[in-house]
């Protein structure tokens, strides 16, 4: 398909969006604040008007696009294109695929936030000399996504990939799912920084002790990584936790899918080996030898691009042909 695709990341804070060309490289880019509070609708003319910025800096013809695919978080019915519940945005049962099109007059394909961002990696990015992709994200909180052989695993009402609501033995935090001790109250930035704030108000020394206690939004996943590299023996015991959680929590799904590669992206990903060096000590552990032996650990490699990419590449995927 010799045609540009407008491929667009929404977030609970912002709106990216990315003009792509045939060869996959992306020519133009634009970024608004999603604004949830606004609504569902404005939030819609803000992804709309996303796609007019891009077409305008890069002088593009809207005849030249064959359409857009966006990558959501929540729960999706890819085929009719609905966003089911995003919490993040506060929607519920919106239309999106559909409002869209009717105020860009293009065709839309929506999916996963997530399953876009490990597409993209998969295509892309560290998993694109692999088959078999498994891809997570750490951020506020851990969601991943399987490729096998370049299909997007989606399960039964395209809910496969809640990894980070597995219940962890030994944990005990409640989820903001309402389950307790899923691994993402670990394993996230709100779980890094739970951690350290509840280590700092039972006694625990660290120099992280001043903003753990201060109003919360004070203390952050980049503060707790700057701890450890200036030797901070609690930021160091909260990584090692937290790595080794994240290996045993990967054991079940390498287990169960034998991932050629495991790539791990997200903000809470870039502190790198403090965090991955026990969750592939955890891992190798915990699984068998077999599947360790042909499996690589490796960090995303697109950032933020991986979402316009994937988004992109997946809509070019499920769109016809326009006339040249």
């Amino acid at each position: 398909m010799g045609k540009y695709i407008i491929g667009i990341d929404v977030g609970g804070t912002n709106i990216q969006g990315g003009l792509i060309d045939p060869h996959g490289r992306i020519v133009s880019r634009a970024q608004v604040k999603t604004d949830a509070p606004l609504g569902a609708d404005k939030v819609i003319e803000r992804i709309a008007g996303i796609a007019g910025q891009l077409l305008e800096q890069s002088g593009v013809n809207r005849n030249e696009v064959a359409g857009i695919g966006a990558g959501v978080p929540g729960f999706i019915d890819v085929d009719r294109g609905v966003v089911l519940s995003a919490a993040n945005l506060q929607w519920k049962d919106v239309p999106l695929a559909e409002r869209l099109n009717n105020l860009t007059g293009l065709p839309v394909c929506i999916h996963h936030d997530v399953r876009m961002y490990v597409y993209g990696e998969a295509i892309q990015g560290a998993g694109r000399s692999f088959k078999h992709v498994l891809g997570l994200t750490i951020g506020t909180g851990l969601a991943a996504a399987y490729i096998d052989q370049g299909r997007i695993l989606c399960g039964s009402k395209n809910m496969a990939g809640e990894l980070g609501h597995i219940p962890m033995r030994g944990e005990q935090a409640r989820c903001s799912c309402g389950m307790q001790g899923c691994l993402e109250t670990v394993v996230s930035a709100r779980g890094l920084i739970r951690q350290v704030t509840e280590a700092v108000r039972s006694g625990r020394p660290s120099r992280l002790a001043g903003l753990a206690l201060r109003e919360p939004g004070e203390l952050t996943a980049d503060a707790i990584s700057a701890a450890y590299d200036e030797g901070d023996e609690l930021a160091a015991e909260v990584y090692r936790h937290t790595g080794r959680l994240l290996g045993y929590g990967l054991a079940y799904a390498v287990t169960l899918l034998s991932p050629d590669v495991v790539i791990i992206g997200g903000g809470v990903a870039s502190a790198g080996e403090k965090l991955l060096a026990p969750v592939r000590e955890t891992l190798q552990a915990s699984i068998l030898p077999k599947y360790w032996s042909h499996l690589k650990i490796k960090t995303a490699q697109l950032g933020n691009d991986a979402g316009l990419i994937g988004s992109a590449a997946y809509a070019r995927t499920k769109l016809d042909p326009l006339p040249e």
